[in-house]
């Protein structure tokens, strides 16, 4: 892994802290980060784009120091997709550009796809699919085993509701890595996460995500309707969310899309086999300049 070089960029009102690899004069390749998570969880991901042409920049969403906390709180889908169309700005993007987003980040990249689906070349998400996808096993008596299976997994968005919830992060935290990824070395990445969560408000802001799209963002996160053909990984023994809800119901993918269940990994399988996932998003995406990209066509797997 190449060290990143370290950005402080202004977009949205917001300082962003982020990593970077690559020239920055080369098209654009940015990667947004989830919950419980980091910039870091891309550095795999951002060299290997680097060498390959792009200036891949990793920021810290709002609230994941060092980029600055939000002013009231305000940590809505809606404000993370502003976040990512203005970063794309700030960072001298343009039509060349691609946006990676895993887990929270996923589904800012889907948000970002409604609202304006040409801002970006090529869309690749991982481990959420497009959020009405995740209510419907919830809509029909085939998949109510999988609507059970999924609430249960779901459990830390109730917890994460609760008074007190910030402070027990340290607990939480790991167990969700455990949980969501079985098997994987995560000693590297909670170092990561809890230097991002460390100082004033930073735990409160991680638990935010969840209490204000839930009680105030709701609808507006589940009627998110991505308008752009994307690229959705997602591993096979994913302990957050099933890979079986986008097969059950391929059609909450925007057309031209490909779906590919990752086997062997869970949900963090950027970092799990970063060998097999850059090498998927490396063919999606295609060169720097797009010679090379192939047409946008659903996989067979779906």
């Amino acid at each position: 892994m190449s060290t990143p070089e370290r950005l402080r960029i202004d977009a949205n009102g917001l300082g962003f802290g982020a990593l970077a690899w690559g020239d920055p004069a080369a098209p654009l390749a940015l990667l947004v980060h989830g919950y419980p998570d980091s910039a870091w969880t891309w550095r795999h991901l951002g060299p290997y784009l680097a060498e390959r042409g792009w200036r891949a920049v990793a920021p810290f969403t709002r609230g994941y120091a060092p980029t600055d906390l939000a002013p009231d709180d305000s940590y809505l889908v809606a404000d993370l997709r502003d976040d990512v169309l203005a970063l794309h700005t700030a960072l001298g993007g343009d039509e060349r550009s691609v946006l990676v987003g895993h887990d929270w980040g996923a589904v800012a990249a889907y948000a970002a796809m409604e609202a304006d689906p040409n801002r970006f070349r090529a869309y690749v998400t991982l481990a959420v699919p497009p959020p009405p996808a995740i209510l419907k096993p919830m809509t029909t008596r085939a998949t109510a085993r999988m609507a059970v299976r999924q609430t249960a997994m779901s459990w830390y968005f109730v917890f994460n509701q609760l008074p007190g919830a910030a402070r027990a992060q340290d607990r939480v935290i790991p167990r969700l890595w455990r949980d969501w990824s079985p098997g994987h070395d995560a000693r590297e990445d909670l170092t990561r996460v809890f230097e991002a969560l460390s100082g004033p408000g930073r735990r409160r802001a991680a638990v935010r995500y969840y209490r204000n799209n839930l009680q105030r963002g709701l609808k507006a996160t589940f009627t998110i309707r991505p308008k752009a053909p994307v690229l959705y990984l997602h591993g096979e023994g994913d302990g957050c969310m099933q890979a079986d809800i986008a097969t059950c119901f391929p059609d909450a993918l925007p057309a031209g899309s490909r779906y590919e269940r990752v086997p062997g990994v869970g949900h963090f399988l950027q970092l799990e086999d970063p060998e097999r996932v850059n090498a998927l998003v490396s063919d999606w995406i295609g060169s720097p300049t797009g010679a090379d990209r192939p047409d946008p066509g659903v996989d067979a797997a779906i």
